[in-house]
């Protein structure tokens, strides 16, 4: 057995998607260190063994010399020794390379582990000034949601999925399959995640940006999807039949129960912005790519630009309806402990049929967006290690949005997340102060025209398993 044997493991449990979650999560990298801990010692233990049992051969040939000397002198007693010594010899070794090849069978066995299940439980505390109740009652405690996580390999088979119940509805945020060609090129088929923008998040707080509000951030559809990672170059395409649901026939009892915002229907004249679309449409056959080149400036340096691209068509159940597409250019660059990201997107519906802007659905509501707009994002960050009874780490962040430029004009869409994120052990906490206008979740919609801004202050306490 090769000393290469641990390096050669930790880099295929590395390279797996499966180490690569989309939330902090402590207990799982408090398990996958337990793990890299015991692949090294059983690999001390099996060179160990390996000199062991090289000591004994060397041992054997200096013996069998000695016989082989003592067959020239002597007798047939000679004979009678050599007969019996050599069978000892050959059943010690026997039992020592059992052992060798024992260990080395349970460290190949730690390169493909079974499948893990994780998870994560929350819930939030709310204060929100435009909503006259909650704030009398001086805010609102509440169970947010359970998380179940899937992860890990069967044979060469990849699997991933995530599924969230919240107290009003339950979702699937994604699930696929995948496979490794190469050190590289990894394939996954299913609900995965439409590669947009900068990734994971284009953001630091539990609210996202306004690119989520829109569907460009964190989406997850139906389809099939090719990466390409290395030290320098990030490369996706993918190819998208529907949305999570399977589109605007799928067999769900409410299309709007979902975790990520997507197109549903066409906002006529005289519809509400929050009411059920009259014309239900849906994403269908969609592409997306994006490339980004990444720099390693220095130890404590890097940078990162990067152009995405989305097409695809919409579809009413018979026929289809429109087009939409979506494009983004971004940076990130980090220095020491401080991270700066920015931003450009701009996306645009052309429908068939005059309307009033786009329904969109997620967390059992609808709401309506622009058929056209421009949004930009402006977010930096500092993580400090700290050691405060269980606490490790704080990460102060400002996160700010700009939707603008909208088809139909109306008032911009403005968020500003002022917060600290809290690293406990399992426990993960952000403390958000929001401050936005015309922004869902903030007393607003996406394709509200109102002058007022609204304040919510949120904390967020998650345990992660």
């Amino acid at each position: 057995m090769k000393k290469t044997m641990l390096a050669v493991c930790v880099g295929a449990l590395l390279s797996s998607p499966a180490m690569a979650m989309q939330d902090s999560d402590s207990a799982t990298a408090a398990q996958l260190e337990k793990l890299l801990q015991q692949m090294e010692q059983l690999q001390n233990r099996v060179a160990e063994l390996e000199e062991q049992l090289a000591e004994e051969r060397e041992k054997e040939v200096e013996k069998e010399v000695v016989i082989v000397k003592q067959d020239e002198d002597a007798d047939n007693d000679s004979a009678t020794s050599e007969a019996v010594a050599p069978r000892k010899r050959i059943t010690n070794n026997t039992a020592l390379a059992a052992r060798v090849e024992r260990l080395e069978e349970d460290v190949e066995a730690a390169q493909n582990a079974p499948i893990s299940i994780g998870g994560a439980v929350r819930a939030q505390y709310v204060w929100e000034d435009y909503n006259d109740g909650n704030k009398d009652r001086g805010g609102d405690f509440d169970f947010d949601l359970l998380r179940i996580d899937y992860s890990g390999s069967i044979g060469d088979v990849i699997l991933s999925a995530q599924y969230r119940w919240f107290q009003y509805m339950e979702s699937v945020q994604h699930a696929w399959v995948g496979y490794n060609f190469d050190e590289n090129w990894q394939g996954q088929l299913g609900i995965t995640k439409v590669p947009f923008g900068i990734t994971p998040y284009n953001s630091n707080s539990y609210f996202f940006s306004s690119n989520f509000y829109v569907g460009l951030e964190d989406d997850h559809d139906a389809g099939v999807k090719l990466r390409y990672r290395d030290p320098k170059w990030d490369f996706d395409i993918a190819f998208f039949k529907n949305d999570e649901q399977g589109g605007v026939d799928g067999y769900v009892s409410n299309r709007d129960d979902r975790y990520a915002y997507d197109p549903l229907g066409v906002r006529f004249e005289g519809e509400g912005i929050y009411d059920t679309p009259t014309l239900a449409v849906g994403e269908s056959n969609s592409f997306a790519a994006r490339f980004a080149r990444k720099y390693a400036l220095a130890d404590d340096r890097s940078f990162e630009w990067g152009l995405s691209g989305q097409f695809g068509q919409m579809n009413d159940g018979v026929d289809d309806v429109g087009d939409r597409s979506a494009w983004a250019a971004h940076g990130v660059y980090s220095v020491d402990r401080w991270t700066f990201m920015g931003q450009v997107s701009q996306y645009e519906y052309d429908m068939d049929m005059a309307n009033d802007g786009i329904v969109v659905g997620a967390y059992a509501f609808y709401d309506t967006i622009p058929s056209k707009a421009t949004l930009y994002t402006a977010n930096i960050a500092y993580s400090m290690p700290v050691k405060i009874g269980p606490i490790t780490n704080l990460t102060f962040y400002n996160d700010y949005s700009l939707m603008t430029n909208k088809r139909g004009g109306g008032e911009d869409t403005v968020m500003n997340v002022l917060g600290m994120a809290v690293s406990a052990g399992g426990l993960y906490t952000y403390f958000d102060l929001v401050t936005g206008k015309n922004q869902p979740f903030i007393g607003g919609s996406m394709a509200g025209n109102s002058q007022d801004t609204n304040t919510r202050f949120n904390i967020n306490i998650g345990y992660y398993f």
